[in-house]
């Protein structure tokens, strides 16, 4: 397993300690919050922007923070940004052991770094380490509620982490960095690769970051629904000879609740009429199923399940863009929800 052949680099010690990777676009305030919760505390921070026209470029800079314009010429995916400022990284701190990767719009919280760096000076089969990521502004809409229950994972061992979460190096390194030419779902993609190298990826309870989505519009919402669509469907489409049927299953579910069963009640209001329309109350039943199974008091669960049920008519949406987008001489779209 490559995972087994990963030695640290001589001279390498666990006061190396970590750097950061920071990517973003017209975050503004927001990036300036997360240069001043990372600058102190890691040996080297680097930001790579994506075409910024509100001076986030110049701001990095006039933090002494290294930073990298990625060649918008090519079509913009976040794992081609977090690439680019891990090789920036390595260039600059060869002997840094792990990177903390973060969004320009997330803070990161005081002691998180030196916990995960402990963490994974400890335990040397773990090669990915996240915590607690929260939602800064839960109560400015009932999108940024979702976000914030969305980042509500359990904790321990733990098959896949979001975007922002700390790596060794050295396998980050081996394993080819994250996939360029997936538009969503580049982390747990990569997760799949850290697991099949027999290293684990954890999740600490430990509190990680602040995030700001500022997602406070239904077509916000919707765009990026879309986009989680289009990633299962990439996803399950790479992943799915490899045992990873989770991804498979995630790209069925869409297709039952906003394809088979909306057509099968169609198909049966034409034969039996407006009887059957009594095949709807799968959706509330299915809902009240989601919402059982969260946590969270119920005024929250049934937003959450409501949209989570709902959610599956975007992401089929955005399947089937997937599959469009294959056709030769089509280019994968943007689902920029921020904009």
């Amino acid at each position: 397993m490559i995972f087994d052949t990963i030695k640290p680099r001589a001279g390498i010690t666990a006061g190396s300690g970590c750097g950061i990777v920071i990517i973003g676009r017209n975050e503004g305030e927001r990036l300036r919050r997360c240069l001043d919760s990372v600058r102190e505390s890691a040996r080297r921070v680097v930001y790579v922007d994506s075409g910024s026209t509100d001076g986030s470029l110049e701001l990095a800079q006039s933090k002494g923070v290294a930073a990298v314009r990625l060649d918008m010429s090519t079509p913009f995916t976040a794992a081609r940004a977090r690439n680019a400022g891990f090789r920036q990284l390595q260039q600059a701190a060869p002997d840094v052991r792990y990177v903390q990767f973060v969004d320009g719009d997330c803070e990161v919280v005081a002691g998180w770094l030196e916990a995960a760096t402990t963490f994974l000076d400890q335990h040397n089969d773990v090669a990915c380490v996240c915590g607690r990521l929260r939602e800064r502004h839960p109560e400015r809409s009932v999108y940024n509620l979702l976000c914030d229950m969305e980042w509500d994972r359990p904790v321990g061992e733990t098959k896949a982490c979001g975007g922002i979460a700390m790596l060794r190096c050295d396998l980050f390194a081996a394993l080819g960095g994250f996939r360029e030419d997936l538009v969503a779902g580049e982390e747990p993609e990569l997760c799949v690769r850290i697991r099949i190298s027999g290293a684990k990826v954890w999740r600490l309870a430990q509190h990680m970051a602040w995030h700001d989505a500022a997602m406070l519009h239904f077509n916000q919402w919707w765009k990026r629904s879309r986009r989680g669509g289009f990633g299962a469907a990439q996803a399950a489409f790479m992943q799915g000879s490899v045992g990873e049927r989770g991804v498979v299953r995630q790209m069925l579910r869409p297709w039952f609740w906003a394809g088979i069963v909306p057509l099968a009640v169609t198909v049966a209001c034409v034969a039996w009429g407006s009887p059957a329309l009594t095949l709807l109350l799968a959706y509330p039943v299915q809902m009240l199923r989601i919402a059982s199974g969260v946590n969270g008091p119920w005024g929250a669960r049934l937003p959450r399940a409501f949209f989570m049920l709902f959610g599956k008519f975007p992401e089929l949406l955005g399947q089937l863009q997937f599959w469009l987008s294959r056709k030769p001489g089509r280019t994968a779209p943007s689902f920029d929800y921020k904009v």
